[in-house]
């Protein structure tokens, strides 16, 4: 039996850059063999075996510990030295692991409900891409006869998990103060919105760290689905009352594992990922910028950059962009996603001080960089997206709607005929859009209309959903557009 059989067999299969499923699927022997199949992976090419140390952490769900001791076990049963971190930022585990040549594991949901969990895996080098995954999936499971029982929990003790090292969580911090000047952040008052993300205690030290005076908001000791891309109404309810005495210039945030951003102006308004991303792009000083085609085109229109790459959405896609410009010359070279997961495929360097590449989602560099840069220019938050060419964009989701049914609907818009496409797409939607003049499909499908507008709809990767995405010249009217797309994609059912 294959990984990918267990794929099939327990519900519990990969999505971006790792395993996600319901907790109750993810049993110790599940998260065990999925763990056991990543370093057999990893031992075809002697990543494994010149590691020799395999890195762990987690964030804070429940069922996180659980999941982390059967990882443990899984790299000793591997001949390997299991390294724990603590719960802690998967960039900070990333940025430890990858500076040491050490294979990684984090556990972690990210955003998800706390119903459902998942294992990231990270090569030495870098996240996980899509033929790694396919090279996983064909692994055999190893697993010892007697080690689970028939529910698949471990038969004996839960074995324990090595002492938590602080060092990882050191360095992430190091790596922003080392960086950014000191004080760079000075005479900023900063809300840091705690909820549950492991990105807490980092934000804190790292911003304060740098000069800001940061108040600790809407600590939770349960765990808190934040998701960034669809943020919760009492999220927003939370923000504007935080920011109604005008007592901060900022509100930060983060999801679950510290890899997505959350930024809010003054006014207690939380900024979209894809705004904050060309805005960090452009505080870093990059050349080029790969995206997924989801985000918005006011990276274009900016013009700060010598190349955009549009991509498929998703990290392990964005990552491949990005090596693509590096590998055409361009320096540096960044990437974001519209949830506003940062990354840099070079390195940094500014005043004789160097940001290593991090190719992998971050939070904390999008609100450090993009602050400082408003700082320095002497604007608010707000003034300083004001100044982005006038392109907004939304976004929703049908829950419960199984992906088959999606590329079902969507393969009528994909036909081959460009022209027939465009007139498909017309007549699905009637009088609620301009005409289509132009369908591509780099992932899903992304029609712009006569007036400009844009209309993206794709399957969601880690879920079954169908996720919809409008552009227009103001934000009432993308909303506008995501509304009547809703109504007409409830139909689809």
């Amino acid at each position: 039996m294959q990984i990918g059989d267990l794929m099939v067999t327990s519900g519990v299969k990969f999505g971006t850059s790792g395993a996600r499923g319901r907790v109750e699927d993810m049993t110790d022997a599940v998260c065990y063999s999925y763990a056991r199949g990543f370093l057999s992976y990893l031992s075809q090419t002697s990543s494994l075996e010149s590691a020799g140390a395999v890195a762990l952490a987690g964030d804070y769900r429940e069922s996180t510990g659980r999941i982390l001791a059967a990882c443990a076990q899984a790299v000793r049963d591997a001949g390997c030295e299991p390294r724990y971190f603590g719960r802690i930022p998967a960039p900070a585990l990333a940025t430890y692991s990858f500076a040491a040549g050490m294979p990684s594991m984090m556990v972690t949901g990210s955003h998800i409900p706390e119903d459902r969990n998942g294992i990231k895996f990270n090569l030495p080098t870098g996240e996980i891409l899509k033929d790694d995954e396919a090279g996983i999936a064909r692994q055999h499971l190893e697993s010892p006869p007697d080690l689970f029982n028939e529910q698949g929990g471990f038969r004996a003790a839960s074995p324990a998990l090595p002492p938590p090292s602080d060092a990882a969580r050191a360095a992430y911090r190091r790596r922003f103060l080392d960086f950014f000047p000191s004080g760079c952040l000075a005479g900023l008052r900063i809300g840091l919105y705690e909820h549950s993300t492991v990105a807490r205690d980092p934000l804190f030290e790292i911003l304060s760290g740098l000069g800001a005076d940061v108040t600790r908001l809407g600590f939770s000791a349960t765990f808190v689905p934040v998701d960034t891309e669809a943020i919760r109404g009492e999220d927003w309810d939370l923000a504007r009352d935080w920011c109604a005495r005008g007592d901060f210039d900022a509100l930060v945030s983060a999801d679950g594992d510290g890899d997505r951003p959350l930024l809010a102006d003054a006014s207690g308004r939380w900024l979209r990922g894809d705004l904050v991303g060309i805005l960090c792009a452009r505080a870093l000083g990059a050349a080029a910028v790969a995206t997924p085609v989801s985000c918005n085109t006011a990276v274009e229109r900016l013009g700060a950059f010598s190349k955009v790459s549009r991509t498929r959405v998703g990290s392990p896609y964005v990552i491949a962009g990005m090596q693509a410009l590096v590998d055409d010359g361009y320096r540096p070279v960044v990437g974001y996603e519209a949830n506003g997961g940062f990354l840099t495929a070079s390195d940094i360097e500014r005043d004789g001080c160097l940001l290593p590449a991090l190719p992998t989602r971050d939070a904390a560099i999008v609100a450090v960089a993009v602050l400082a840069d408003a700082k320095a220019r002497g604007l608010s938050l707000a003034e300083l997206c004001a100044g982005l060419p006038p392109r907004f964009t939304d976004s929703d989701r049908i829950k419960d709607f199984p992906v088959e049914l999606s590329r079902e609907r969507l393969g009528a818009f994909n036909t081959g005929d460009p022209t027939a496409d465009c007139q498909a797409f017309t007549a699905a939607f009637g009088d609620v859009f301009a005409p289509v003049v132009a369908i591509e499909h780099t992932d899903g499908v992304r029609a712009t209309l006569s007036n400009g507008e844009i209309l993206h709809l794709r399957p969601s990767g880690n879920a079954p959903e169908l996720r919809a995405y409008t552009e227009a010249g103001s934000a009432e009217r993308a909303r506008e557009l995501n509304r009547q797309c809703m109504r007409v994609l409830q139909s689809w059912r």
